[in-house]
């Protein structure tokens, strides 16, 4: 298993980026290849909370993976936590 722990930004299908902290990993279960994880912006908005699909996860160094929004839930009056799960090579 992979992981990263560390900022990124994602942009949303609108292409408004939203900048914040990835908790990521890959898993390899009965031969399936896959990566995802959860993401807390460093702020929230409706945008956000309303997003699904079609979204990019940018970490440093110009590395990009496709995800979908699984889920959001509150953390915080003021913070949220985004689970994310990843289409295609992941990015770290």
């Amino acid at each position: 298993m992979t992981t990263y722990s560390g900022p990124a930004r994602l942009t949303l299908v609108d292409g408004t980026h939203v900048s914040g902290m990835a908790s990521l990993s890959t898993n390899q279960r009965g031969g399936t290849d896959g990566w995802g994880g959860t993401f807390r912006p460093d702020q929230t908005s409706a945008d956000i909370r309303n997003a699904t699909d079609g979204l990019s996860l940018e970490l440093p160094y110009d590395q990009i993976g496709t995800v979908a929004v699984t889920g959001v839930r509150k953390l915080l009056a003021t913070q949220i936590l985004v689970s994310l799960t990843g289409s295609g090579p992941a990015p770290f």
